[in-house]
């Protein structure tokens, strides 16, 4: 895993919670909410390969 992963994670985490501040105390608690599931999403489509790489060689360590 590169350490420009890790920066990226923390660039989205630092933008959704902003929107999200901006968004709810604009009334919009609705998109705070889909902005923050937004970013969610993306994090985990970023990280589900690594995750996917890390139980192939649990498997491949253990023979199973």
């Amino acid at each position: 895993m590169s350490v420009n992963l890790i920066f990226k994670i923390a660039a989205v985490g630092i933008l959704v919670s902003i929107l999200c501040q901006v968004l709810k105390h604009s009334g919009r608690e609705e998109q705070a909410f889909l902005t923050s599931l937004a970013g969610l999403l993306l994090v985990l489509f970023w990280i589900v390969p690594y995750i996917h790489d890390l139980f192939e060689s649990i498997q491949d360590l253990f023979s199973l």
